[in-house]
């Protein structure tokens, strides 16, 4: 099993990446949050999980250890398989998901790609006990920290990246940036609003 991939990221796609390791270029699929920090031509290493299934080999990859342990919590529930796991990831910040699973919160999880009632339940239900909050209200208020300024800028970048050009993609972030706090938030309320994404 891969534990890791360390190389050059080479392109960015909306739900994958590839990165150049000594000449080989993997595909790794990611939650949003983690592609909206990577950089095309700058090196970066993602924890890595591999879903070996009979027609297909596919590599998700994770830029914190959290994401990856929230991953791995998440496929462990019956009827959550990896790709349901990564739009999870890619629809809110673990540390909110954290708490909505802490707290119970079915009506939260049922906004997420692909999980209904029954599921959301079925992860309130196993993963109570075992997800903890991480310290969600310290690490909400850690992420809130950095000045608006900038996340516009990285915004850009990424959208860019994903293929939209300055054009596109300047007019909608100088409009939502005054509205959000983190890269990860800014992005998908871009992609929302340039209609792509959730």
């Amino acid at each position: 099993m891969i534990g890791y991939v360390k190389g050059i990221v080479t392109h960015i796609f909306l739900s994958s990446a590839f990165v150049n390791v000594h000449g080989v270029g993997y595909r790794v699929h990611a939650p949003v949050s983690t592609l909206s920090r990577l950089a095309v031509g700058e090196e970066a290493l993602l924890f890595t999980y591999m879903n070996v299934r009979e027609d297909a080999v596919v590599l998700y990859g994770f830029l914190t250890q959290d994401e990856y342990d929230l991953f791995m919590l998440l496929i462990g529930v019956n009827g959550v398989g990896p790709k349901v796991a990564n739009g999870i990831l890619s629809a809110d910040r673990t540390d909110r998901l954290r708490l909505a699973v802490a707290n119970k919160e079915i009506g939260v999880l049922t906004k997420m790609p692909g999980i209904g009632k029954k599921t959301a339940e079925r992860i309130v239900l196993e993963l109570q006990d075992k997800i903890g909050t991480g310290d969600g209200a310290a690490g909400t208020a850690a992420s809130a920290e950095p000045a608006v300024s900038g996340i516009g800028d990285e915004v850009t970048a990424a959208l860019t990246g994903l293929g939209y050009s300055v054009q596109e993609a300047g007019p909608v972030v100088e409009r939502l940036a005054p509205d959000y706090e983190t890269v990860e938030d800014l992005l998908r309320a871009c992609l929302r609003a340039l209609g792509t994404g959730r």
